[in-house]
């Protein structure tokens, strides 16, 4: 059984977060998204902790969901699952350099949360000031904590490519994970993308070829939930099953007798390969060019260039005279192995979405999608926060299903009939890729136009998302 999940989410007890992020209105947002399992996330908090203790209960192994008097008894849609994954920052010198690395923690279960709690706090960190606490330990040090409290735990890099906070970034990351973890790397059973990547810049990392791409959202309020997933295809839910998945670990399925029916809903590329019980089916990516790191640039001055332009006229602000800070694309570019490059093969389901496929069949598809609110926002030419925008959106997946069954499932024309032709058009665009992004740079989001096209100057840097891609037109299988 297939499963959206999301497993990079801050509470309410974040710096910078909506107090609108407690468990309850997660759920429900995640109802509205068409997520299936999310991360009860910011566990190390004290408090939040407690209220985590308080609301949840344990639904299957490693996994929880609202306590029956806390669920809406008038929904009547799937209640989504809880696992219990959190984000810590460590900041700590290490071979003459200041590192600050972003990794996610996953517990199996509460009980081993808390025995990580009280490891930290034994280690002097400050657990109530923030969500996503800051500690002095190291990455490794970090992994090797919670391995000798439970060997089922797991360590993620969070954003692995963001330039202050990711184990590549430019600004105070390593060049490799093994710099990083040293002896522990094999345990690092997988990265996560950041929204200024996308999986296929990360095939080109040669540490990368055998590891799982996770994508997440990175969530600090209900509507950005989601805008980042990673679809796992489940025996059922578990945490083991879950861990399986991302360490990528082989168990072969029975043989199915010849002539049975085997669907392929998605309409995704598919490896003949026997399948695992237990796998990623594929990621949902925001365009890597609205991330905020894509570009390089400085963001007070307006200045921005992409790889080329970089490497042509250096990585000083010709207005303030301070380096620039690099972007992802550009730092991939540095880290790949150029003999990986060539890796990208292009599909088109027949609902024309764009599918995008490792030719070398080593890691799951992806797909690339401009989150509801955003199209429904530039179709009214509104903005998200609108009333008017927002009550188109309820609207949507009151009547039409989730959030993500919106953008992939259902029919244009149904969603015509619901929201209008131009909404239905614009949904068809993103699914095409048919849109242009100008693309992100020191922290601010790139702007996307999926209509009018022609008000972006050209002068602009503006990125066809077409590029890099060599397109392979091919009908794929059962239609969603």
């Amino acid at each position: 059984m297939d499963y959206v999940a999301d497993f990079h989410l801050h509470s309410k007890y974040s710096r910078a977060v909506s107090k609108d992020m407690d468990l309850p209105q997660m759920a429900k947002a995640a109802q509205q998204k068409g997520l299936d399992i999310l991360t009860a996330s910011d566990w190390t908090h004290t408090l939040w902790l407690k209220e985590i203790r308080a609301q949840l209960e344990e639904a299957t192994e490693g996994l929880y969901c609202l306590k029956s008097e806390i669920r809406n008894p008038k929904s009547e849609t799937k209640e989504p699952l809880f696992i219990l994954s959190t984000e810590i920052s460590s900041i700590y010198s290490e071979k003459g350099k200041l590192r600050r690395i972003h990794n996610l923690v996953f517990a199996p279960n509460l009980e081993i949360a808390e025995k990580i709690q009280k490891e930290l706090l034994k280690r002097g960190a400050n657990l109530s000031a923030d969500g996503r606490p800051i500690i002095g330990i190291s990455s490794k040090n970090l992994f090797q904590l919670i391995l000798e409290i439970d060997e089922r735990c797991m360590l993620i890099p969070c954003h692995a490519w963001t330039p202050h906070f990711g184990i590549y970034g430019s600004a105070s990351g390593y060049d490799s994970l093994e710099e990083a973890f040293e002896d522990l790397t094999p345990c690092i059973y997988g990265i996560e993308t950041g929204l200024s990547s996308d999986p296929e810049m990360n095939w080109q990392i040669p540490e990368l070829m055998n590891r799982s791409i996770l994508s997440f959202s990175d969530a600090h309020s209900l509507p950005k939930m989601g805008r980042e997933a990673t679809v796992f295809e489940l025996a059922e839910a578990s945490y083991e099953n879950i861990r399986r998945a991302i360490m990528r670990k082989k168990v072969q399925r029975p043989v199915i007798a010849s002539g049975a029916k085997q669907s392929n809903p998605e309409g995704i590329a598919t490896s003949q390969a026997p399948r695992n019980d237990n796998r990623i089916k594929y990621t949902v990516e925001f365009y890597p060019e609205e991330g905020k790191y894509h570009f390089s640039g400085h963001r007070n001055c307006g200045v921005v260039r992409g790889p080329e332009e970089l490497k042509k006229e250096g990585d000083i602000c010709p207005i303030c005279k301070r380096r620039l800070t690099e972007g992802v694309l550009f730092r991939v570019q540095q880290l790949c192995d150029k003999e990986l490059l060539d890796r990208l093969e292009v599909k088109i389901s027949p609902r024309e979405i764009k599918w995008y496929t490792d030719k070398r069949k080593n890691h799951p598809p992806f797909v690339k999608l401009v989150p509801l609110l955003e199209i429904v926002a530039e179709s009214l030419e509104s903005t998200v926060f609108s009333v008017k925008t927002k009550g188109l959106y309820k609207q949507l997946t009151l009547e039409l299903g989730s959030e993500i069954e919106i953008l992939l499932k259902v029919p244009i024309e149904d969603i015509s009939k619901i929201g209008g032709s131009k909404i239905a058009h614009g949904i068809l665009l993103v699914r095409k890729g048919d849109i242009v992004i100008d693309p992100g740079f020191d922290g601010e989001y790139g702007k996307v136009k999926i209509w009018k096209h022609e008000e972006i100057s050209k002068d602009s840097k503006v990125s066809e998302v077409s590029r890099r891609e060599t397109e392979k037109k091919e009908q794929l299988g059962i239609e969603f």
